[in-house]
């Protein structure tokens, strides 16, 4: 597995209409996606997303990019990872997958073909 750089940090939120006006006057700026099931902004790059009906407690989660999503939970789970959340196109080509390190973090892992990265 080659990580690329962070591509994504994603935020879980109980109120998504909340946290969007939070972050849109913190960020200076709206959304570019903006669904009930997900708002994503563009920050440098790089996307910033709330997650509604995510467990606030788990924290955000960054997402690593790679060339591919479907190797690189392979490999993950080869060294003792546990698959989470499976290699999925979330949409527009992105495939995501989640995976829990033998130490107990979240690894989550993302191909997004219109990263400029």
């Amino acid at each position: 597995m080659k990580p690329q750089g962070l591509r994504t940090v994603i935020y879980p939120v109980e109120e998504l209409e909340e946290a969007t006006s939070w972050w849109s006057a913190l960020l200076d700026q709206q959304p570019y996606f903006n669904e009930p099931f997900y708002v994503g902004f563009e920050v440098g790059g790089d996307e910033l997303g709330l997650l509604p009906g995510a467990n606030v407690d788990d924290g955000a989660q960054a997402y690593w990019g790679v060339d591919d999503v479907e190797a690189s939970v392979r490999e993950a789970v080869a060294h003792g990872a546990e698959v989470i959340a499976p290699p999925a196109d979330v949409g527009g080509g992105i495939v995501t997958a989640l995976v829990r390190t033998p130490h107990g973090a979240h690894l989550g892992l993302i191909f997004n073909p219109n990263h400029p990265g």
